[in-house]
């Protein structure tokens, strides 16, 4: 069993920035996806982005784009998310995922999800 954890969430400033972490543990997989998920208050969990262990190949929500940057370490035990001029439209709680699907979107894809991280953008 896959265990995810993630960290780094907090208070941050409209435009600031912010790194999120999502530490692996347990079962390691040869060929899996992790990913990005948020969910804001009111609303469903949405796709933030994704990255390939294996081929690195990422992925990003349009909303995201050019603002944000999925990488992992070289072992694979850990995924992060770099957030850059953070809007308050981007506080929600953050999760991290794991599946084995190369390339998806869909939560439902997805095996292993950590408890999640609060992130709060505020003026």
């Amino acid at each position: 069993q896959v265990q995810l954890e993630e960290s780094g969430g907090g208070l941050v400033q409209v435009g600031g920035s912010l790194r999120l972490s999502c530490a692996r543990s347990g079962r390691t997989f040869s060929t899996y996806t992790m990913a990005w998920f948020r969910q804001a208050p009111g609303k469903e969990r949405e796709f933030v982005s994704l990255i390939s262990w294996h081929e690195n190949t990422t992925n990003y929500a349009d909303s995201v784009k050019g603002r944000f940057t999925i990488s992992r370490d070289n072992a694979g035990n850990t995924v992060y998310l770099q957030m850059n001029s953070l809007k308050p439209e981007d506080t929600a709680v953050y999760y991290c995922a794991a599946g084995p699907l190369m390339l998806t979107r869909s939560t439902d894809q997805y095996l292993y999800w950590g408890p999640g991280t609060q992130v709060t953008v505020s003026s």
